[in-house]
């Protein structure tokens, strides 16, 4: 038996897909309700492996009910039908109001059990083996997929880019005209630095600016953060950092930063363009103390500053970009620079 996955609303599409390739096949569309789930009874996984509409195939290898002890009593043919292993993970999905434990609760009994059983490590993510418990309504369906096999964000050959994100300070002037555009600024430049969760924001005015469209701003900064920091909090399993900010003026912020280990770059169209100056932003990326980016808003970066900056930078020679984009734009070809380092030294 297989247990498909799909977005909600494509159960009959995917459906249609698995017959055409596996011809008069049982299926149970939706079983107990539930939207996005399909149970097919075959175990020809290969056919249909590649249809588009599937988010995830789980082989089930035994079903039972959705009871605790029935689950954990299930353990040695479970270690049977893995195989050898060094660690493992449980995944259990409940679905129901009507049961008296949690997924939780499976995840603990069943792992201890198994551990008992194996003597192998439970590894959360890198297992050799993720063992799923699938229950929908009065049945658990439970199959062990080969950790390779789970798509995951966070993988050991992937560059953790967070030892670049946690030393970046952008330097952001301040996008001043009306008090509804730089409020509505603000919030988009606030969320850009709190989704990539740099070092610090610091809003950076300089000469005498309008009071109150700089307090329009920050404040729509404040809100942007706050709306990309709910989000973080309930998609991350991690613990997410809330990027400080602070305002100091253009000039003075240039002056403070320019330490010996630290790297100004400055974003503007008269600049290099970064494969120009790549071999050599790769060193300093991995091995300064601090990374900072100055980024104009309706107007440049004042040309004085260029003197005391490392480098100065023309993202994309021949496009201007709009303010909200100068963030993720600048931090993600620093990105780029800076995996490509990080790998060149493995």
């Amino acid at each position: 038996m297989l247990l498909i996955k799909t977005q909600r609303g494509l159960e009959y599409i995917a459906a249609d897909h698995i017959r055409d390739r596996l011809g008069d096949v049982k299926l149970e569309i939706r079983p107990s309700g539930y939207l996005g789930l399909i149970l097919v009874h075959s175990n020809e996984l290969d056919k249909i492996k590649d249809i588009p509409e599937i988010e995830t195939i789980i082989p089930i290898s035994i079903v039972c009910r959705a009871d605790v002890d029935e689950i954990v009593s299930k353990s040695e043919e479970i270690v049977r039908i893995a195989g050898d292993f060094n660690s493992f993970a449980i995944r259990t999905k409940r679905r129901g109001k009507k049961h008296d434990f949690t997924s939780t609760d499976v995840n603990i009994r069943l792992g201890a059990r198994i551990k008992e059983i194996t003597d192998a490590d439970v590894d959360l993510d890198f297992p050799e083996k993720a063992i799923y418990v699938e229950i929908i309504g009065d049945k658990a369906y439970i199959g062990v997929i080969d950790g390779k096999e789970e798509r995951k964000k966070y993988t050991p050959e992937k560059v953790d880019i967070r030892k670049l994100l946690n030393k970046i300070s952008i330097v952001q002037m301040p996008y001043l005209e009306d008090l509804t555009a730089a409020k509505e600024m603000g919030e988009k430049i606030g969320r850009a630095a709190q989704a990539f969760e740099v070092k610090e924001l610091i809003i950076a005015p300089f000469g005498y600016v309008n009071a109150y469209e700089l307090e329009a701003f920050i404040r729509g900064v404040r809100r942007g953060m706050m709306t990309r920091l709910d989000i973080q909090k309930r998609a991350y399993a991690r613990e997410v950092r809330e990027v400080p900010v602070y305002v100091q003026d253009l000039y003075q912020t240039a002056r403070d930063k320019r330490r010996k280990n630290n790297v100004l770059i400055v974003t503007d169209p008269t600049g290099k363009q970064i494969v120009d100056i790549k071999d050599r932003l790769k060193k300093d990326l991995k091995f300064s103390d601090e990374v900072v980016v100055f980024i104009g808003s309706r107007q440049g970066i004042p040309k004085g500053v260029f003197r005391l900056a490392d480098y100065v930078v023309d993202l994309a020679p021949y496009i201007t970009f709009a303010t909200e984009q100068a963030i993720p734009a600048s931090v993600i070809a620093l990105i780029g620079v800076y995996e490509e380092a990080e790998q060149e030294t493995e």
